[in-house]
């Protein structure tokens, strides 16, 4: 019987509780033999919810895959659980393994059952992290993007409250935007899928499970991220002593 196939899920923020959703949800995805393994930061911050918390958190993605790199077994592969992929190039550069993003999985996963797509994330400040990667990816002519003026703590229980603020913006998107699926923006989002599908009559892409998916497969291919140029090694310390 083959060894179970270990992939992170690193949540970029501190709360443990939003970690321990992420994966209990996104564990329903995943093919007999994979083991999701949580991971928080032991500091940075408590949501990602502008600039300045990207940057914090994503010295805290690098961080943390260092010390699971560092271990006897590292994980086979790694999913950053946080719209926009906090720390996602950084993280390619130092693991063996591949490193698969939330934002980017979903954004592709959304072009193989739709035409066009719209992204809802929260709060409305953090629509420049959603664009970032539609544009990276070269999705603008496919993709629009809207958001729900609703701070990400808001989500520590859950985010069943805000199913009808997403049925309203996903109405807007189907009718005026010509959408014809939706992408759950934010990491703590994924209990709506179920009810917000069923309202919308859309496909409704959560992308932890959708990036945990994509890692499965490129382990089984035996596809990891290519040293050619871009995400080569470093060749100086990182995250440890910089004198």
């Amino acid at each position: 019987m083959k060894d179970a196939l270990r992939i992170a899920v690193v949540n970029p923020n501190t709360t443990e509780s939003m970690t321990a959703a992420v994966v209990a949800r996104a564990s329903l995805a995943t093919r007999p033999g994979t083991e999701l393994v949580g991971v928080t930061p032991g500091h940075g911050v408590a949501t990602v919810e502008s600039h300045t918390d990207e940057v914090t958190a994503a010295l805290s993605v690098l961080e943390e895959v260092e010390k699971a790199e560092a271990t006897d077994e590292p994980p086979a592969a790694y999913v950053i659980a946080c719209f926009g992929d906090t720390g996602l190039q950084a993280a390619r550069e130092v693991a063996i393994g591949p490193v698969v993003g939330m934002t980017e999985a979903a954004l592709l996963t959304a072009t193989l059952v739709a035409h066009r797509f719209t992204v809802i994330t929260m709060p409305r400040r953090t629509l420049a992290q959603s664009d970032r990667v539609v544009r990276a990816l070269g999705l603008g002519h496919r993709c629009t993007v809207r958001a729900i003026d609703v701070p990400v703590s808001e989500l520590a229980d859950g985010s069943s409250h805000l199913l009808e603020a997403f049925v309203e913006q996903g109405r807007i998107a189907i009718e005026q935007e010509s959408s014809e699926a939706i992408i759950l923006g934010c990491a703590g989002l994924a209990d709506l899928v179920v009810p917000l599908q069923a309202r919308l009559g859309v496909p409704v892409i959560e992308g932890v499970a959708a990036a945990v998916v994509l890692a499965e497969g490129l382990v089984a291919q035996g596809v990891a991220t290519s040293r050619a140029g871009t995400w080569a090694r470093p060749d100086r310390p990182t995250t440890g002593d910089r004198s």
